[in-house]
């Protein structure tokens, strides 16, 4: 991990401090192109948890939009969800 993806986590986690208590419900949402085993991985990447998944196709079916709601414990482990789905999945958006 570089220094400025370093950073961008670490200023994520303070907000995460910051503006919410915890334990919480937390809404991911990712975008990424519509390929199957792209989105299956995602899912599989918060399905073992009891998360909430909604997934919604872009008009032309080119885009996958993903919403994800989890009970989450601390800010660190959704950190951790979004550098898994970005090491894992190639071409995915983290909004």
């Amino acid at each position: 991990m570089d220094t400025s993806e370093r950073q961008f986590y670490e200023k994520l986690k303070k907000r995460l401090e910051e503006s919410s208590e915890w334990p919480t419900d937390y809404l991911f949402k990712f975008i990424l192109p519509s390929h199957e085993a792209s989105i299956e991985k995602l899912k599989n990447i918060f399905d073992e948890e009891g998360a909430t998944i909604n997934t919604r196709f872009s008009s032309k079916g080119k885009y996958t939009s993903v919403t994800i709601r989890l009970g989450l414990d601390t800010p660190e482990q959704v950190v951790q969800k979004y550098k898994e789905v970005g090491y894992q999945i190639e071409g995915v958006i983290s909004l």
